[in-house]
């Protein structure tokens, strides 16, 4: 990721500028995601979980 600095912006706006597209391109949280090892039976738990919930919320 590569964020240029514009004429006359300061160094904290910049930066702001920069976490904010890690935001948008999720770039941070699925470097999290790959630090840590999760077995496959684990995370067909998480899926079947999560779509559980998923399906919840859409009922509600």
């Amino acid at each position: 990721m590569k964020v240029t600095a514009r004429k006359n912006e300061t160094f904290e706006k910049l930066l702001r500028r920069f976490k904010k597209n890690l935001q948008k391109d999720d770039i941070l949280n699925t470097y999290r995601q790959k630090q840590e090892f999760v077995p496959k039976s684990v995370k067909r738990q998480q899926q079947k979980a999560n779509k559980l919930r998923k399906s919840r919320e859409q009922d509600v």
